[in-house]
Formats: C-alpha cells, sequence, structure tokens
C-alpha cells in the first residue's frame, strides 16, 4: 500500500494504491460527502480486488484532505476528480472510475469524457431522500458500462426506483445507504460486504 498527493485546482488530492501484483484493470474509487475511504464498502474492495488482478485506488478528494467537514459543489467534485485522473491512468491498465454516493455521481459525470473503461456506481443517490421528483438518473444512464451496487432499503434510492437503462444492478438485501444490515435481516454484514465485492470481482472480469 502507497500513497500520493496529487495537485488539483480544487486542492491536493491523495491517493492510497492496494496495487495488483500483474493488474489488468485499475479501480479507481472516491467517497461520499458524508465519509471517507474508510467506508466499509472501500475498504473490503481494496482488500479482495487486487488478488483477481485489479489494483484499486481510493481517492480523497481535496475537501477530506484539507480536513474540511462539508463537501464542496459537484462541480468542485469533478474538478478533483479530473485533476487525479493523469495519476490514474499512468499506471498502465484501463481504469473503472467509481465512488460511493457522491463520488458515484462524480464518476458517473465525468466517465466519458476522461475515457473510463467502465463505471462502478456504489449506493447511487438516485434521489434525495424522500424526494424521488428530484431525480439524478440522466447523470447515471449516460456514463457508459456501469455496475450500480444499491442497498435494498437506501433512502437515497432503493433498487425498484431505478428506471431501465444500459448497466447492471445489484441488490444488497437490507442494506442502508452504507450497507448497513440490520441484525434482524437474514443476511449478517459480512455477508452483505461480500455480496459487494464478489459482485465487482465478477463485473470487472467481464470487462476483459
Amino acid at each position: 500500500m502507497t500513497t500520493e498527493i496529487i495537485a488539483t485546482e480544487a486542492g491536493d488530492a491523495r491517493i492510497t494504491w492496494h496495487p495488483a501484483d500483474r493488474a489488468r484493470l485499475v479501480l479507481a474509487v472516491s467517497h461520499g460527502a458524508g465519509g471517507g475511504i474508510e467506508a466499509r464498502d472501500l475498504r473490503a474492495l481494496a482488500a479482495a480486488l487486487p488478488a483477481h488482478g485489479v489494483s484499486v485506488a481510493l481517492v480523497e478528494q481535496p475537501w477530506r484532505v484539507a480536513g474540511k467537514k462539508v463537501a464542496p459543489a459537484p462541480k468542485t467534485l469533478d474538478i478533483g476528480w479530473r485533476g487525479v485522473w493523469p495519476a490514474l491512468v499512468k499506471a498502465g491498465p484501463p481504469v473503472i472510475s467509481g465512488g460511493r454516493s457522491a463520488g458515484a455521481r462524480v464518476a458517473c459525470r465525468t466517465a466519458v469524457e476522461l475515457g473510463a473503461r467502465a463505471v462502478l456506481a456504489l449506493s447511487f443517490p438516485l434521489h434525495p431522500p424522500g424526494r424521488p421528483e428530484k431525480s439524478r438518473a440522466a447523470e447515471l444512464l449516460g456514463a457508459g458500462p456501469t455496475l450500480v451496487v444499491q442497498g435494498g432499503n437506501d433512502p437515497f434510492g432503493r433498487p425498484e426506483e431505478f428506471p431501465d437503462g444500459d448497466y447492471r444492478l445489484v441488490e444488497v438485501p437490507h442494506g442502508d445507504h452504507g450497507f448497513a444490515v440490520p441484525k434482524r435481516a437474514d443476511i449478517t454484514q459480512e455477508q452483505a460486504v461480500a455480496l459487494v465485492t464478489d459482485a465487482v470481482v465478477e463485473w470487472a472480469g467481464s470487462l476483459g
């Protein structure tokens, strides 16, 4: 594991690399607006994917590196992501652009212009909680080859709320926006996280 600081127009970002021995892909994933790269799903992907030939780059947006508590506007998040992209592609293999929540929106919005191989959207915030009329589906539908992993009880958009489109959606039963599952659920927390990693491993394998 190595880290590097990348200067962007939005400030300094940080990449934590979890490299594969013979990487055929790089999965770059960023965090949401309310947390960092310590999220359970991001940690699990960083631990699991290198054994399958996928290097994982956990990207911290400049506002997190600077120690701020509140994420900036989406436009500024996009600027930060664009700024780290050259460091992600210089490794050589094709790059999957990914993120959780707000980070998933960034990945979707910028994937085509940056030439991402595909997009991984973890807990895509389809709409603000309780505001289904404020749909962000257009961001998702314009991103190219995409895997969405969504909690069954995500208040930002349950799987059945997602529109038809050219993407794959995997549901984490009972999962909330952070893929946490209640103790009464018929799936354990460990099984929920394994469902996320297994889905990403299988999908990444299909990308060649």
